[in-house]
């Protein structure tokens, strides 16, 4: 039946209107879910390596007010740590290294409060969404294709009709009708309660209002202290620079004209060591370089990892391309290890196929 109505044209029993729109509308959510579901988790992360860790992230854990860290680290907590260990190497008498270490306590406080939103998030409005994904509308989808299967072997035996019995006729109708039903009362049953989604967008919404707000209630904390610095060190009067007078020292014999010191003797200039400037360097033996009938890529400049999964590499290696994770990041192997690396570091060689 199908073979008939996709290539002789043959006419199979049309659905109703009010059947066909309701399909269309769960189709168009179903493709709003997903899509929203990576923007979100992009939007959390851009980092590919952690995006991976916070899909993994179990959230049963997770009690209210009791967040824990995700397992993986944040921009602001990174670059707390890097101003924290940089302004004790100046030290308290340092303005620059007291501001540093200021700045890094708020930024490690900042990291907490990412920590908190994405934990907040994954677990009131990913995991809602991902439920609604993998139960409800697959569901849906298992009971259109069954009505499908069914509207087939109808019309398949609707055009024997006469040479098979009335009743098998009959049965296959009533089959049809039957999962006609179902399907349209599950997908009603979603349509209808798609107030349940409003309300797990509000608490996305809510989730970054209180992030927002804890972020700014820092950083205006920060700013403050960093004005009250400026105007303390201003207050108080500059320590004039006084030069340590110079120190005599003995010109010498008058032969010596190099101001007292005693002349190096020069080098003597053999016939061996003259020519040494032309010998050719050493050259280290490079890396396995991967065959470039497969897709590959060259590297423009050294990649050292911040974070777990990023794949390290030197100027000139030559990566295996595995997969493209966005238009911003590749994953490839190098030497036996795997892992991301930003597409502005490399160079296409060989791209992936489409």
């Amino acid at each position: 039946q199908l073979v008939s109505e996709k290539v002789g044209g043959a006419e199979g029993t049309k659905l109703d209107d009010d059947f066909k729109e309701m399909e269309k509308k769960v189709d168009v959510t179903s493709k709003a879910v997903t899509e929203v579901l990576a923007r979100t988790i992009e939007y959390l992360q851009p980092n590919p390596a952690s995006r991976a860790k916070l899909t993994m992230l179990n959230t049963v854990s997770k009690i209210r007010g009791q967040v824990k860290s995700p397992g993986y680290p944040q921009p602001e907590g990174l670059l707390g740590e890097c101003m924290i260990r940089h302004g004790k190497e100046l030290g308290g008498e340092s303005n620059f290294g007291d501001a540093l270490l200021d700045a890094g306590e708020s930024m490690k406080r900042l990291a907490e409060v990412k920590d908190s939103l994405d934990i907040e998030v994954k677990q009131n409005f990913i995991d809602p969404l991902q439920s609604l994904c993998e139960k409800d509308l697959k569901e849906i989808q298992h009971h259109l294709k069954k009505l499908e299967g069914r509207r087939l072997d109808f019309d398949y035996k609707k055009k024997r009709q006469g040479r098979i019995p009335d009743e098998e006729l009959r049965q296959a109708l009533d089959k049809f009708e039957e999962s006609k039903e179902v399907a349209e009362t599950s997908m009603h049953n979603l349509l209808e309660t798609d107030i349940e989604q409003v309300s797990q967008l509000s608490a996305l919404v809510d989730a970054q209002l209180d992030y927002h707000r804890q972020a700014v209630q820092i950083l205006d904390e920060l700013a403050d202290k960093l004005k009250r610095r400026m105007r303390e060190a201003s207050s108080r009067p500059k320590r004039e620079y006084k030069p340590k007078p110079r120190e005599s020292f003995d010109l010498g014999e008058p032969e010596q004209s190099n101001g007292g010191f005693p002349c190096a003797t020069a080098p003597k200039i053999t016939a061996s060591s003259s020519f040494r400037s032309s010998d050719k360097p050493i050259r280290t033996p490079s890396r396995t370089m991967p065959p470039l009938d497969q897709p590959s890529c060259k590297a423009l400049y050294d990649f050292e990892p911040e974070n777990d999964g990023e794949l390290g590499f030197r100027e000139g290696d030559v990566i295996t391309l595995t997969n493209q994770i966005d238009e911003n990041w590749y994953e490839g192997m190098l030497d036996g290890q795997s892992g991301f690396f930003p597409l502005s570091y490399v160079e296409v060689l060989v791209p992936l196929p489409q």
